[in-house]
C-alpha cells in the first residue's frame, strides 16, 4: 500500500498550502547549490532538509546532502526514496520542495524514516555519518559500549553499581574479612544523557591461593576484560592509596594494555576540601600512573556529573565509530515510537522472566551456565558459594529471556547474619518477579532420603503457586546415579518424583518435570521447551463464546444428584491472563461451593490443556432484570455494559 510522502512525515498536508510541486526530484529545475560545495554534482541531485527552530518551517534545498537535524548525521547516496519506518514503501518519488510555513514537525516524525536509494529498495543501506552530540536513549543497548568497575575488596564496587544503574540490586555490606560479590553483574548505567552498559566486578586479590574463590573470581573478571571497552578504578580515599591498589594496577596494566581507566576515589564526602585531605589524595593517587582522579562518592552520589564529563568524551568517540562503521548494516538508532500495525500484541511473544531457585548446592548456577552455554556465573563444590542473584539476558529461539541465578534458598530463623540474611531477601524478592520459577531439585538426595522434596522445596513450590507463577520442577545431578548399584534408582526417581510432587501440592496439576545433567550438559533443550511451554500457557486468553460453550458442554455430560445441585452459572469470562483469571457470573445470590469451583478448574486444565500453571476463578452476582419496560430495558443496557467491561477484549494486562 502507498502512501505519500507526506504521511511518511506523519503531518498532515493541508499545512504546507500550494508550496508542494509534485515533481520528480531527478528535474534539475529550482536546484539551488548545497552548503556542502566539496560533494555537489549538479547530475547526482539530492536535497538538505533542515528545520528552524522547534521546526516551524520547512526548507529542502536540492543538493547532494541530506543533513538530519536531530541525528546529527550526513546521508550520501545518488537518489532518494522515503520509506515509513517498519512500514510499507511509499511508491512516489520524493517531490521537490519550496519554503512554506505549516504545524510543529517534532523529531519523533522524522526518526520514523528510512532513506534508501532508487535502486536498491529498502534492503540497500545509505552510508551514514554521525556526528555529536549523540542522543543514547534511541540507541540500541547491544551497541553500546561496556564499562567495568575494578578495584581491591571492600572499596564500593557494589554501591556504585547501584548508584550507576538507580536501583538496589547488588549486595552492599561492609565487610572487611569477607567478599561479598563473587560474579559478574551486568546492568544499563543512566549517567545524566549517557547510557552505557556497566559491569560490577568482584574485589581483585592477585596474590590469592590458586583454586581459591577469590582466585577464581579474579580469573573470572580476566575473563570479561576481553569485551570491555572502558573501566573505573575504583580506590577507598579513606584508607588512602593501599598496597593491595598498586598491585591491582599492575594485574590491570598486564590483562588489559590497551584500556586507560578512570581512577575514583570513593568515600570522598567524609573528607573536607578545605584543609586540602582530598588534595593529597589525589596527589596519592597520581602513582598509580592513571591520569588526575576523580573524587566521587557512591553512596551519597558527590562527583557523579565529574564522573559523567570524564567518561562522556570516550564514550561518544566510541559510539560514533561504531555507528559510523555500521552505517551499511543499520543506523543503531530506535525510532521513538513504532507503529502498531498489528495490533493487539501476543502477551506469549513477550520477554520472559524465568528464576532458577532451590536449595543451597542442588547445581543452580551450573545449569544457569549450561542454559547459557558459557560459565557466566562462579561454580563449585562450597556450599552457598552465589550470594547475588545474578540477572542475565540471552536469547533463544528468537525469544528474549531474563534469566536470574538466586542464592540457596534457606529459611529465615532471625539468626542470619550479614550477607546470607541479605541473600534470603534478595531471593524471595526476585521469587516475586518472576514469570516462571524453575525449582530445581538435587537427584542424589532424593535417593538419600527417599522423598522428592524437602520442607524449604515445598514452601518454594507452595509461594509459587500462591503468587500466580508458572512452576517448572528440574531434577539436577542425575549423572550421579549412574554406576551397577544405581542401575535402577534412574527408573524409579524419574517414576517417583512426579507422583509425590502432585501429592504434595494439590493445588496444580500437571506439573512438568525434567530430568537434567547441568555438569554434562544434557537436558539444557528440555528445559527450555518446558518452560516455553509453561510460559505460552501462563498467557492464555480465552474467547468469552468459546467459554461459554465449554460452559455448556461440561454440565450436560456432568451427572448431578438432581437438578437443585447443579450450580446457576449464567455466564464464564476470562478478565486477564498471566495467571489466567475468569468470572462465573451466577443468578441472584447464589454462590459456588468449593466442588463446583475445583470441578471448574479441573475442566478447565483438562479441557484446555492448561496442566502446570495456577488458575484463579473468581465469582459474580449477574444483575437481576426487574419488571416493566424501563427497568428491563435499564437492567439490560446495565448487564450489556457489565459482560462489556469484563470481556477479555478490553481488560488491560497484568
Amino acid at each position: 500500500m502507498s502512501h505519500s510522502w507526506v504521511r511518511a512525515l506523519s503531518t498532515r498536508t493541508k499545512h504546507y498550502g500550494a508550496g508542494i510541486l509534485h515533481k520528480s526530484i531527478s528535474s534539475s529545475s529550482g536546484c539551488c547549490c548545497s552548503p556542502f560545495s566539496k560533494v555537489n554534482n549538479e547530475n547526482n541531485p539530492l536535497f538538505k532538509v533542515s528545520f528552524k527552530s522547534v521546526f516551524n518551517n520547512a526548507n529542502i534545498i536540492h543538493g547532494n546532502t541530506l543533513i538530519h537535524p536531530d541525528l546529527k548525521c550526513y546521508l550520501l547516496a545518488p537518489r532518494w526514496h522515503f520509506y515509513r519506518g517498519y512500514g510499507s514503501v511509499v511508491q512516489q518519488k520524493m517531490p521537490e520542495f519550496v519554503s512554506g510555513s505549516g504545524e510543529d514537525v517534532s523529531s519523533s516524525d522524522l526518526e520514523q524514516l528510512v532513506f534508501c536509494s532508487d535502486d536498491g529498495g529498502p534492503d540497500k543501506k545509505v552510508k551514514v555519518v554521525y556526528e555529536k552530540p549523540i542522543d543514547f536513549t534511541k540507541i540500541d543497548t547491544n551497541l553500546l559500549p561496556t564499562v567495568i568497575i575494578i578495584g581491591r575488596p571492600n572499596v564500593g564496587k557494589s554501591a556504585l553499581y547501584n548508584r550507576l544503574i538507580r536501583r538496589r540490586e547488588a549486595l552492599v555490606y561492609n565487610t572487611p574479612a569477607d567478599h561479598v560479590t563473587r560474579d559478574i553483574r551486568e546492568g544499563i548505567a543512566k549517567l545524566g544523557d549517557l547510557r552505557f552498559k556497566v559491569l560490577d566486578s568482584a574485589g581483585l586479590e592477585t596474590e590469592a591461593a590458586s583454586g581459591s574463590i577469590l582466585q577464581r573470581t579474579t580469573s573470572m573478571t580476566a575473563n570479561v576484560l576481553a569485551r570491555t571497552q572502558f573501566a573505573v578504578f575504583l580506590i577507598d580515599v579513606r584508607a588512602g592509596l593501599h598496597p593491595l591498589d598498586l598491585d591491582v594496577g599492575k594485574w590491570f596494566r598486564k590483562h588489559a594494555p590497551g584500556i586507560k581507566p578512570i581512577v575514583a576515589m570513593n568515600k570522598s564526602e567524609s573528607l573536607c576540601d578545605g584543609v586540602g585531605s582530598i588534595s593529597d589524595a589525589a596527589d596519592e593517587a597520581l602513582m598509580l600512573g592513571f591520569g588526575d582522579p576523580i573524587a566521587i562518592s557512591a553512596e551519597t552520589g558527590l562527583g557523579m556529573a565529574a564522573l559523567r564529563d570524564a567518561l562522556q568524551p570516550l564514550i561518544e568517540d566510541y559510539m560514533l565509530q561504531v555507528l559510523n562503521s555500521n552505517c551499511d548494516q543499520d543506523s543503531g538508532y530506535a525510532p521513538s515510537h513504532v507503529d502498531d500495525v498489528a495490533g493487539e500484541v501476543d502477551e506469549s511473544k513477550l520477554p520472559l522472566q524465568l528464576a532458577i531457585i532451590g536449595r543451597p548446592n542442588v547445581g543452580k548456577s551450573t545449569l544457569l551456565n549450561t542454559l547459557l552455554q558459557e560459565e557466566r556465573v562462579l561454580v563449585g563444590p562450597e556450599v552457598g558459594l552465589t550470594r547475588d542473584s545474578v540477572r542475565t539476558q540471552f536469547q533463544h529461539e528468537g525469544r528474549t529471556i531474563y534469566l536470574v541465578d538466586t542464592a540457596g534458598w534457606l529459611q529465615r530463623t532471625g539468626l542470619e547474619k550479614g550477607p546470607s540474611s541479605l541473600s534470603v531477601m534478595q531471593s524471595r524478592k526476585n521469587l516475586m518477579r518472576a514469570q516462571v520459577v524453575a525449582l530445581v531439585l538435587d537427584a542424589e538426595e532424593i535417593v538419600k532420603a527417599r522423598r522428592s522434596m524437602t520442607h524449604a522445596e515445598v514452601v518454594i513450590a507452595r509461594r509459587a503457586v500462591e503468587e500466580g507463577r508458572g512452576l517448572v520442577v528440574i531434577v539436577n545431578k542425575m549423572d550421579l546415579l549412574k554406576g551397577k548399584r544405581n542401575s535402577t534408582s534412574i527408573d524409579k526417581v524419574m517414576e517417583a518424583v512426579p507422583l509425590e510432587i502432585q501429592t504434595v501440592i494439590p493445588q496444580i496439576t500437571g506439573i512438568p518435570v525434567v530430568f537434567t545433567s547441568a555438569l554434562e550438559g544434557r537436558g539444557r533443550i528440555a528445559v527450555m521447551r518446558q518452560v516455553i511451554d509453561t510460559y505460552e500457557k501462563w498467557c492464555t486468553r480465552l474467547s468469552t463464546s468459546r467459554l461459554n460453550r465449554w460452559l455448556r458442554k461440561i454440565m450436560s455430560r456432568h451427572s448431578w444428584k438432581d437438578q437443585a445441585a447443579q450450580p446457576k452459572i449464567k455466564y464464564f469470562t476470562q478478565v486477564k491472563a498471566r495467571p489466567p483469571t475468569f468470572v462465573a457470573f451466577t443468578n441472584g445470590k447464589t454462590q459456588l461451593s468449593d466442588t463446583d469451583l475445583r470441578f471448574l478448574t479441573k475442566s478447565l486444565k483438562e479441557d484446555f490443556d492448561l496442566g502446570g500453571i495456577p488458575i484463579r476463578i473468581m465469582q459474580r452476582c449477574a444483575p437481576r432484570k426487574v419488571g416493566g419496560n424501563s427497568s428491563k430495558s435499564t437492567s439490560s443496557s446495565k448487564g450489556r455494559m457489565a459482560e462489556r467491561f469484563l470481556s477479555d477484549k478490553r481488560t488491560s494486562d497484568v
